[in-house]
């Protein structure tokens, strides 16, 4: 399944500084049973942003009209637990194109890749300086750059690059899962089928 390209994201940020979130805190086991991508983002944090009634919780982030983006500033150690994909789909149908953190589980580093939301690892120094940023001023905006590897706070030029895969880098510019690399490769995998027959 196709998702965004990404090149160049400018935004706010949405500070979550809570530490070992695992993925069932990300998406609940009980909303696991569609399996198409869309609607997940509803339920993203569910137990964190809604009262058993249903209502919002005013003091949870996602509630709190003061911060906005597509950045998603996560504390250490975001996406344990199980591999779900769910998790993810999750983010990005509520509208996160990247994540970043000090520190990621691997599982969920993958599934990040391989679902268009782009995994920032960060040091703890750099993220300590982002949420201070972000909680002195909600509008602080944040620019990741894939092409350059690099993630910026605007507002006083500090940065840090980050690492990706470079097969994951060029199919997050194209905005491919690894099915849509092989079926933008058929036209090549054609002629060589021709070519050994």
């Amino acid at each position: 399944m196709a998702y965004d390209k990404f090149n160049v994201l400018t935004s706010t940020v949405v500070p979550l500084p809570t530490e070992n979130v695992d993925t069932d805190q990300i998406i609940p086991a009980r909303f696991l049973k569609a399996t198409e991508r869309e609607g997940f983002g509803d339920n993203l944090f569910r137990d964190w942003r809604y009262d058993v009634e249903g209502n919002p919780k005013k003091d949870f982030v996602l509630n709190d009209s003061t911060y906005t983006g597509k950045i998603l500033l996560a504390g250490r150690n975001f996406g344990s637990g199980s591999s779900r994909e769910h998790a993810v789909w999750a983010l990005y149908d509520y509208g996160f194109r990247c994540v970043v953190s000090s520190f990621f589980a691997d599982i969920f580093k993958n599934n990040c890749l391989n679902i268009g939301v782009l995994p920032v690892t960060i040091s703890p120094e750099f993220a300590d300086v982002l949420f201070a940023a972000v909680e002195a001023d909600p509008s602080t905006e944040v620019e990741v750059d894939i092409d350059t590897q690099k993630i910026t706070l605007l507002s006083t030029g500090q940065s840090e690059s980050f690492d990706i895969n470079a097969y994951k880098k060029e199919n997050m510019k194209n905005g491919f899962d690894d099915i849509d690399y092989l079926l933008n490769l058929k036209g090549e995998i054609e002629e060589f089928e021709k070519g050994r027959a």
